[in-house]
């Protein structure tokens, strides 16, 4: 299977000795133009592509910080649609991947969410409650517009079932540092080294860590090990609290560590 864009591109900054940041935002929190202002900022800061999250009303991996944020820009009417609106590509930005539930991109139909996307500029997307194997009418529209389905793995996967989600994967493989949902502060799985090194097995992709990533110290860590990293929660925190100008800053941060191996 040939490469998409989104890997080439990311696989492509791997070969120069690049750790990958890859920040998440949620849609319209706090607010739509605060969101378009992030992603713009969070470019210049470094960011390698940019997770953009649709706002779901029953999450299953988001934590408080998350959840709420979600909550907020349901409030202010976020939707799927608005949200790919919002992602859309503008020239020199970062590679925009949609972080979603399965029933938003449903309400679009497979043909429909696939042409949404491609059509904006995404580089792919990310379904956090379909299983790797499954889902292959959605994942055929979404190849024939050359975007990834891009895999979540588990601490908790066996490893016979990581190694065939490694050779199915798209796009680049985000592993989940540890148990449970999404925040910063808590400490990874000890398990993450083996899983890494399971996973390099079956794939050449990129592998990226997220869940927890706190601040420079662990994004470091975990890069040490890892392709990259995602920052979520913290980010989502800061920008809620802060402001773009301050999340980006603290976004630069995690860069400079990135790079300082």
């Amino acid at each position: 299977m040939k490469p998409s864009a989104l890997a080439e591109r990311l696989m492509a900054a791997r070969s120069k000795g690049r750790k990958l940041l890859v920040p998440y935002l949620t849609a319209g929190y706090p607010d739509s133009a605060t969101t378009t202002r992030a992603m713009a900022l969070f470019g210049e800061a470094g960011a390698d592509a940019i997770e953009l999250g649709v706002p779901f009303s029953d999450p299953l991996a988001d934590g408080p910080v998350i959840a709420a944020a979600s909550q907020r820009a349901l409030a202010g009417g976020m939707t799927v649609r608005r949200a790919i609106a919002l992602g859309e590509a503008r020239e020199g930005s970062p590679p925009r991947v949609l972080f979603t539930y399965l029933n938003p991109l449903l309400s679009l139909g497979p043909t429909g969410a696939a042409g949404a996307l491609s059509r904006a500029g995404f580089g792919g997307a990310l379904v956090a409650d379909l299983p790797f194997d499954e889902g292959e009418d959605l994942r055929a529209d979404f190849a024939a517009e050359d975007l990834p389905l891009i895999p979540l793995a588990a601490p908790t996967t066996p490893l016979d079932r990581l190694r065939a989600l490694g050779r199915r994967a798209q796009g680049f493989v985000y592993l989940i540092a540890r148990t449970g949902v999404t925040g910063a502060g808590a400490g990874a799985d000890r398990r993450l080294e083996e899983r890494i090194a399971t996973l390099r097995e079956a794939t050449t992709l990129p592998i990226v860590v997220g869940f927890g990533i706190a601040d420079p110290d662990s994004a470091g860590r975990a890069a040490e090990i890892a392709d990259g990293v995602v920052v979520g929660s913290a980010l989502v925190e800061r920008l809620g609290k802060e402001g773009p100008q301050a999340a980006a800053d603290w976004l630069a941060e995690l860069r400079a560590a990135l790079d300082r191996g």
